[in-house]
């Protein structure tokens, strides 16, 4: 498994509940976050593992593995929902944060199959499926060609938001463009001291907390035992 990429962030810790109250990020934080939206449950479920799912999805996704394939319908693949690939063009040139798995390489091909007659021109995802003129089986594999939409305009930075912009996403998970009124508001609003240094996370663990919590950031970067001192009674 390749090196994980790392960006960086600023916290803003109320000290007498032991929250965080914001973090000051930049692009690559925000565009890594809105990615998580592009993740397909399925891929979800293979990066937490089963056992850290909420509900029953966890379940779902079980009972499909163990389905015997002579249950599934003709050209139809157990691995489409079990693994399902990330739209490329979406993670081009963007800090993925996450196990370098094959469904999300960003630089992974997609497999796509055509029919041997070249004049048939029809393409689908699922080997040996039937060409829609002659009925042949589909196993020919053209050459397939990633294009990063994201950087077709001129000067585009790729990812989704833009950069030189300071943000602030909140617990919650909020994002919003960082400004000096609702910074001092919060400061006003708590008791704060300062920004903390950020201990490293990985992507996997804020990936987990945005699925289980409404404080991910705190779940994340402050200890459990400090939570937990800190929703005691005194």
């Amino acid at each position: 498994m390749a090196a994980e990429n790392k960006v960086s962030l600023k916290l803003l810790i109320d000290k007498k509940a032991n929250r965080v109250l914001f973090a000051e990020a930049g692009k690559d934080f925000v565009d890594f976050l809105f990615a998580l939206l592009s993740l397909p449950v399925g891929a979800i479920i293979r990066l937490l593992k089963k056992p850290a799912m909420v509900g029953c999805i966890g379940n779902l996704h079980e009972s499909l593995e163990n389905l015997d394939e002579a249950y599934m319908q003709p050209y139809q693949s157990k691995d489409s929902l079990l693994k399902p690939t990330v739209p490329l063009s979406q993670l081009a040139n963007m800090p993925l944060l996450l196990p370098d798995t094959d469904h999300l390489q960003p630089g992974a091909r997609r497999k796509v199959y055509g029919c041997s007659n070249y004049h048939h021109r029809c393409v689908t995802d699922r080997k040996d499926a039937p060409c829609s003129y002659c009925n042949a089986p589909m196993t020919f594999e053209p050459q397939f060609i990633v294009i990063n939409d994201n950087n077709t305009a001129s000067g585009s930075e790729g990812g989704f938001v833009k950069g030189l912009v300071t943000y602030m996403v909140t617990d919650d998970l909020s994002v919003s463009p960082m400004s000096m009124i609702s910074g001092v508001a919060l400061l006003n609003k708590f008791s704060v001291n300062g920004f903390s240094a950020l201990n490293e996370k990985t992507g996997l663990e804020l990936l987990k907390a945005s699925l289980q919590s409404k404080a991910a950031l705190t779940t994340v970067f402050l200890a459990k035992d400090e939570i937990k001192d800190a929703a005691a009674p005194k």
